[in-house]
């Protein structure tokens, strides 16, 4: 099977169930900005010696693919076919968050991204998080995106935020606070 297929040469690309539309759809937009969230994250993994932490990015690396899945689907039969959305998966990021939470000194100020190479990776995976949920809040607004998805991926920039601090911590690097 060979990897290029023209297919796209016209500006539009197929979702799954074949049903095809203009690569600058909204709908292409918050998928693919749910899957370069997932190159970023990969980026992060391959940073990552601590096993704990690497089974749970890893995980949160499937379920964006299960994300993924489900924004590229507009056929409602074929979406009851793919993995489920799972409604409590954020209380998982929120039993992260408070973890690491327990482990850093309260934030009193802004936070500059930086602070180690593997801190600065986790606050781009952040901004790209927040962009894939913006872009998926915007595909709501006109097409069924399920509501699951808008959560997990709010929460999931509050954990790379919060990683991005317990990264800095743990590598010994030091938070810059921005100044007024």
């Amino acid at each position: 099977m060979k990897i290029y297929t023209k297919t796209g040469d016209s500006g539009s690309t197929s979702l799954f169930g074949g049903t095809r539309i203009s690569k600058d759809d909204i709908q292409i937009e918050a998928y693919g900005s749910v899957d370069e969230l997932n190159a970023h994250l990969g980026l992060l993994t391959v940073q990552i010696t601590e096993a704990v932490w690497l089974q749970r990015l890893k995980d949160i690396q499937s379920y964006l693919f299960v994300i993924g899945s489900h924004l590229a689907t507009s056929d409602k039969e074929l979406k009851t076919k793919l993995p489920q959305l799972l409604g409590d998966n954020e209380k998982k990021l929120e039993r992260y968050i408070d973890e690491m939470e327990n482990q850093l000194q309260p934030l009193q100020n802004f936070v500059l991204p930086g602070g180690g190479l593997r801190s600065a990776q986790a606050h781009i995976c952040r901004t790209v998080c927040r962009r894939a949920e913006r872009r998926v809040v915007s595909l709501s607004h006109s097409n069924e995106a399920d509501p699951l998805i808008i959560v997990y991926l709010n929460r999931l920039s509050d954990f790379f935020f919060v990683f991005s601090r317990y990264l800095s911590k743990i590598d010994h690097s030091s938070e810059e606070y921005w100044q007024s």
